[in-house]
């Protein structure tokens, strides 16, 4: 919980100075600042909800928590843009930035008000403890890393979230390269990563009535590899192509949900859940950041976004046999080497 508000409050203030920036590394560092306030709300997110939900439910809600990435991008793709147009001139993109400023304060109030403190919390959602809490955080940090179940999830968030944010990033430009106008493009983009958000919301779902996960992240692989085919590869219809890239964004969201579910029951221990999630998300992170230029790369080898499907497929396929293997595991290998 702390975490969470103290996360909440440097991303206020980041987006804050962030608006009131005049030079390009001013700019530059507030979103760094904002960088370590996401990390300090994310990671311990799914432990906090382990702790607050009962376990009948704590599948469902893990999936309702994976969708904060694909929906503040897609009120970001909406909201933004008429909030700056509807702005005055001399504030214009500033008043975006301190209008999240005002947000994120507000999140972090409530988040004071209505969660209670860690001695209050119902004991890990009617779990039991794996063990006691007495260890070092580098103890912690050294048994999480040794876990091959860790590494195996961490991989496949890094399989997923490198092609999905270079196709999500992607498509107003190809859009704009299309000739579609810019207000289109927006709110189409915004589509397809909102539908992601259904697919989060359904992984959760059926996890919670004893779906198998390795089955739905294979699913969401496979419908990624078809949808990134039939919107780059397989078709030049519009209609097609746009219906692909619905099925990738919409299939792709049972990963993250099923990944996050993962990570609370097969991190090491119950007080390696943060450090679990924090891997996993660092792992994300590095997709996020490789993926878009891995993907710039070979269009401008090939001339286009027509092998933009083949590079989607190899991440699904990666993420689908990363998936199987970490069905094999033996439950007496979820916590050393």
């Amino acid at each position: 919980k702390r975490s969470m508000i103290a996360g909440l409050l440097l991303l206020g203030c980041a987006s804050a100075l962030g608006g009131l920036a005049q030079e390009t590394a001013w700019l530059l560092a507030s979103r760094a600042l904002e960088g370590i306030g996401f990390l300090w709300v994310v990671l311990p997110g799914p432990s906090l909800v382990r702790q607050l939900v009962v376990t009948q439910r704590l599948n469902t809600m893990l999936g309702a928590w994976s969708a904060y990435m694909p929906l503040g991008m897609s009120l970001a793709l909406l909201c933004g843009p008429l909030v700056i147009y509807l702005a005055a001139p001399a504030w214009g993109w500033r008043i975006w930035w301190w209008l999240l400023s005002v947000l994120a304060a507000v999140l972090a109030l409530l988040l004071a008000l209505k969660v209670p403190a860690d001695g209050d919390l119902p004991s890990q959602s009617n779990q039991p403890q794996k063990s006691p809490n007495h260890d070092s955080n580098k103890k912690i940090i050294s048994l999480t890393l040794r876990s091959p179940a860790v590494w195996l999830m961490a991989l496949t968030f890094a399989m997923y979230s490198g092609q999905w944010a270079a196709v999500i990033g992607f498509l107003p430009s190809i859009y704009a390269q299309a000739g579609l106008a810019a207000g289109y493009s927006a709110w189409l983009t915004a589509g397809v990563a909102s539908v992601n958000i259904l697919g989060n919301l359904l992984a959760g779902v059926v996890l919670g009535r004893g779906a198998q996960p390795w089955v739905l992240m294979m699913t969401g692989f496979s419908a990624m590899a078809i949808g990134s085919m039939l919107a780059f590869g397989m078709t030049t219809h519009p209609v097609w192509q746009y219906a692909g890239m619905l099925v990738f964004s919409l299939m792709g969201g049972l990963i993250p949900a099923t990944l996050f579910s993962q990570a609370v029951k097969l991190a090491p221990r119950a007080d390696a859940i943060s450090t679990t999630v924090g891997w996993i998300q660092q792992w994300s992170a590095l997709g996020q950041f490789s993926g878009p230029p891995l993907v710039a790369w070979v269009a401008v080898q090939a001339g286009g976004w027509q092998l933009t499907g083949w590079f989607a497929s190899a991440c699904c396929i990666t993420g689908a046999w990363l998936a199987w293997q970490i069905n094999h595991l033996r439950s007496s290998e979820f916590t050393t080497v």
